[in-house]
């Protein structure tokens, strides 16, 4: 089977699919715990205003996480995946978490975490610490009282109002000492949302490490693991080896996750990460193999999946949402590519065309059929 599809500089190519698709693995044991961040299904038919109010097909979203359990994958829920904070607001994501809380109860052995942020403070409206200390308390008071388990995400707010490191401590100890059970850190980089430089309270790597590493260690009581997405695997693995016994360190590098997940015969890293959206299926028969000790099996499952995940999260890396909901369109997960806040636009048809190369090549493409006719589609749109 072929396409035609446009490369670089004007020229258009005949691509030939491999054929070669990989199967998900029946009642699956991994040896990591793994968290899907997953997207949300828009409604198009139901946008009017799709920029600033976003409509959810709540029956496709709800049934996109069925399909991530079924392969054994715990869920992130309402994560920058989701798009929070770019088009995806705070009434939207409660509702989010509410339904998918009430879900998650329907199925034996489901779990998952809720992103617990300050995004219903503007950024410019954080007058003080306690404005961004309100706003958290009020997303984790949502979430746990519905019995879910937060996962305290990066403030744009606090980055705004922190004056230095001991602001972020004060801020993280306030919310340590509240809540009610285990909570999941998130240091997200800048390279996903540019208003996160300097988190921390510094501005180099070493010093931001040593004040995330002091919350860790005075509330290792209440802290499950902390996901690092700084795309960089020597940082990831300095902050895995300071971690206290008892915390465990959730990968979000989208670039380098197979031998940080796969571990240095040391210690290994658990994930949360948003590609695992799109690659679930090759994910999931890889973490078997690493689980029954196979490691060059996971190796050539995982291999092919690292340049997709590369092209998916290249720069603009915050643009990456795109990418993720286009190969759940390809795949027959929703029947449109449209987008809460149009961002399907963000990425143009030479970039959905390498990622459509590079899901084939990594065996993604579950009904090639399907997906051929789709990404013909899109190609007429946009002239070729």
């Amino acid at each position: 089977m072929a396409i035609v599809l446009p490369e670089a500089n004007g020229v258009r190519r005949s691509y030939a699919l491999t054929g070669q698709v990989v199967r998900p693995v029946a009642a699956p044991r991994f040896s990591r715990v793994v968290y899907a961040a997953a997207h949300v299904v828009a409604n198009p038919l139901a946008m009017s205003d799709p920029w600033s109010k976003p409509v959810v097909d709540w029956d496709r979203t709800m049934a996109f996480r069925h399909h991530l359990w079924r392969l054994d994958f715990r869920i992130a829920e309402a994560m920058d995946t989701s798009q929070r904070g770019m088009g995806f607001d705070w009434q939207s994501a409660k509702e989010l978490i509410r339904r998918s809380i009430a879900e998650a109860k329907t199925v034996t052995g489901a779990d998952l975490a809720s992103g617990a942020g300050t995004d219903q403070l503007a950024p410019a409206a954080a007058r003080s610490l306690d404005d961004v200390i309100a706003a958290y308390e009020e997303q984790f008071d949502f979430i746990e009282g519905q019995g879910g388990k937060a996962i305290m995400m990066a403030s744009r707010a606090l980055a705004r109002a922190a004056k230095g490191a001991e602001d972020y401590a004060r801020v993280y100890d306030r919310i340590l000492e509240q809540a009610s059970g285990k909570v999941i850190l998130h240091w997200l980089g800048d390279m996903f949302d540019p208003q996160l430089k300097g988190y921390w309270g510094a501005a180099d790597f070493e010093t931001a490490l040593d004040t995330v590493v002091g919350i860790i260690e005075r509330h290792a009581d209440k802290v499950e693991g902390i996901k690092i997405s700084l795309l960089d695997a020597d940082k990831e693995v300095a902050l895995r080896d300071r971690l206290p016994d008892g915390v465990v360190l959730f990968t979000g590098d989208d670039f380098n996750y197979p031998e940080l997940i796969a571990g240095d015969g040391r210690r290994h890293s658990h994930a949360l990460l948003g590609i695992f959206d799109a690659i679930a299926p090759v994910a999931n028969a890889a973490l078997v193999k690493l689980a029954q000790g196979d490691h060059a099996g996971y190796d050539a499952l995982m291999a092919p999946t690292v340049p997709l995940s590369r092209k998916i999260f290249e720069a603009p890396t915050e643009y990456y949402k795109a990418g993720i909901v286009f190969i759940a369109w390809l795949n027959g997960h929703q029947d449109h590519f449209a987008m809460v806040g149009g961002m399907q636009s963000a990425r143009g048809i030479l970039h959905y065309a390498d990622v459509f190369r590079l899901a084939d090549k990594a065996g993604l493409l579950a009904d090639p059929d399907l997906a051929v006719a789709r990404m013909k589609s899109l190609c007429a749109v946009a002239g070729v």
